[in-house]
């Protein structure tokens, strides 16, 4: 998942900074993800200590991946309001300390996967951990203005991995989930960097704006939210849902949709500011409406029986 909000500015502590290094913010969406695929992978409650084992692995590989990416990206940070604080931007962490620290977590991540989870889950998750770490901060991210299209693939799998994880395979509910994220990580991330374009461009990144103007970015993230709606329809088109979630998908989506449309016809920072927030509660509150409706659903089959 993208890049999102940024973190409030660490301490002088040693421990502070290395959990700086771990994007708390962003992880906890990614953790939030993975756990609604836990949660929805099977009918009632699912196996606390299976599922436990599952949330804590995704954390600390995701938590790997998100110092691995400040590691590689310091220079860049240092150029960046935004990111300039990161304790390996200001030189506060060395390049041995930041490596040692995201390999420690990635493999305490992985052994709990492998042998308390299942193989695969295991695999998926250090796939989506080269995925990010590798293929998008490294590859994608300074080469070509669509990074996050493609390097979001990786940013979408944490429902995947939580349904994996309870189930051992990976179902046509599971990638349904994927591909909100998916389609929902470009207007979210866009709408950042339109009002953060300066500090874009000073640090060199071909971003959207940057390559292709405002005006054409603004239209994608309409289009995109266009897409996204009819996506997060599917759950319920396809059973895996009923008309709670649907209620909230249609509220969540037509003010995305309108916060989108506001920002084509007359652009502002404000309104990008707004917009990239709304995002973030609009995929929150998404995947909140699914979870509930999975419990509350038969709950209300029942009673209507």
């Amino acid at each position: 998942m993208s890049e999102t909000l940024a973190a409030p500015r660490p301490t002088s502590s040693r421990w502070a900074q290395f959990y700086a290094l771990t994007k708390p913010r962003v992880v906890q969406l990614i953790v939030f993800c993975a756990l609604i695929g836990v949660l929805l992978a099977q009918p009632g409650l699912p196996d606390w200590r299976l599922a436990g084992a599952a949330v804590l692995g995704i954390w600390l590989v995701a938590s790997a991946a998100a110092a691995f990416n400040c590691l590689v990206e310091q220079q860049i940070d240092r150029r960046m309001q935004r990111t300039a604080w990161r304790p390996t931007a200001k030189g506060e962490l060395t390049t041995p300390y930041t490596l040692a620290f995201s390999a420690v977590l990635c493999a305490a991540g992985s052994a709990i996967l492998y042998i308390w989870v299942n193989p695969l889950t295991m695999w998926l998750t250090f796939a989506t951990f080269v995925g990010y770490a590798v293929v998008y901060t490294v590859v994608l991210k300074p080469l070509t203005p669509q990074n996050i299209v493609i390097g979001g693939a990786s940013g979408a799998m944490p429902p995947v991995l939580g349904w994996a994880a309870m189930t051992g395979d990976v179902g046509p509910e599971a990638l349904m989930l994927c591909l909100i994220i998916f389609l929902w990580t470009p207007p979210h991330f866009w709408a950042l960097a339109l009002y953060r374009v300066e500090d874009y461009r000073k640090a060199g990144l071909p971003m959207l704006p940057i390559t292709h103007g405002s005006e054409f970015t603004r239209l994608q993230v309409l289009l995109y939210t266009l897409v996204l709606f009819a996506a997060t329809l599917l759950p319920f088109v396809y059973g895996m849902s009923g008309w709670l979630y649907l209620a909230a998908a249609l509220v969540l989506g037509v003010g995305f949709i309108a916060y989108a449309w506001q920002l084509w016809r007359e652009y502002s920072d404000a309104l990008a500011r707004k917009t990239f927030r709304f995002s973030i509660w609009h995929l929150s509150l998404l995947f909140a409406a699914l979870l509930v409706d999975h419990y509350v659903n038969p709950w209300l089959s029942r009673a209507v029986a």
